[in-house]
């Protein structure tokens, strides 16, 4: 049985979590990008024609390469997707690497279309989607030879137990790879709506000592980090340019983000311009 303080803390995390999952569900999700695909004129059956919608991240499908490139795997490689989404990235995996991958996702209609979406590009086989919390991952300990997570922590304020819960399903000499928008400096008044949050409540931006102090603190060791400030910077006025000139495509993140998605991205770039937050990447080992 728990004791009192730890039911409340439980609580609080359940209560937080709610207000997380409540931000990204959004009803009629399949049916707008069945939609878009029908304008695109193309079926949804091949991998490619999702990469428009595949990659809730910074960067996109340029951003998932730069980090995975630089990890080893094989087709026999285990992976752990932590956040998954709508699987793309875990899709890209498959394409890419051959190897099986495991989504975990707080949002259950994300599973749903994730699920939906490998089952027509033929890859209900090889991914396995699973609805839980990157707090209490809903698989077992020291099964993957590979964790990734992307664009997930600012959703998370217990660093210490994310990394806690990574260290557990990692085998012996696993890595784990991550890529999270992180603080840039002192100035901690972000500017709001963002993707991942429509205001302070549900945002847990850190510092990247926090995610190296918590990782380590769990066993992990820290053997690489890279900021993509610059590279940040240089995609979104790509993106802004190509919608000046274009508006938005039929397929992209904005049906995530439904009538805010100018303006959440508009923000997004005004914080990274200040100094305020930048994505980063950072890598981590589980020593054996």
């Amino acid at each position: 049985m728990l004791d009192a303080a730890t039911a409340e803390r439980e609580g609080e995390m359940e209560h937080l979590e709610k207000r997380v999952e409540d931000h990204y569900t959004t009803t009629g999700l399949l049916a707008r990008i069945d939609a878009a695909l029908a304008e695109m004129g193309v079926s949804g059956g091949d991998p490619d024609s999702l990469k428009p919608i595949d990659e809730f991240h910074t960067g996109g499908l340029e951003a998932t390469e730069a980090l995975l490139t630089q990890l080893e795997i094989t087709p026999q490689t285990r992976v752990l997707d932590i956040g998954a989404g709508l699987g793309g990235t875990a899709r890209h995996i498959v394409h890419r690497y051959g190897a099986h991958v495991t989504g975990v996702d707080l949002t259950h209609s994300f599973v749903d279309v994730a699920k939906a979406l490998n089952e027509r590009v033929r890859y209900s086989a090889a991914i396995t989607m699973i609805q839980g919390s990157a707090l209490d991952l809903p698989v077992a300990g020291g099964s993957f030879d590979l964790a990734v997570m992307l664009h997930v922590g600012m959703n998370i304020e217990d660093k210490p137990r994310l990394m806690a819960e990574v260290a557990r399903v990692l085998r012996p000499g696993g890595t784990f790879a991550l890529f999270d928008v992180m603080r840039d400096g002192a100035d901690n008044n972000l500017v709001f709506p963002l993707p991942w949050s429509e205001a302070a409540g549900t945002s847990f931006v850190d510092h990247p000592l926090a995610y190296r102090t918590a990782g380590e603190g769990a066993g992990l060791e820290h053997v690489a980090q890279r900021g993509r400030r610059d590279f940040t910077l240089h995609y979104f006025a790509r993106v802004f340019e190509a919608m000046e000139q274009n508006g938005p495509a039929p397929l992209g993140i904005h049906l995530l983000m439904r009538e805010t998605a100018r303006e959440k991205l508009q923000n997004y770039v005004a914080n990274v311009e200040a100094h305020r937050i930048a994505p980063v990447e950072m890598i981590f080992r589980k020593p054996g």
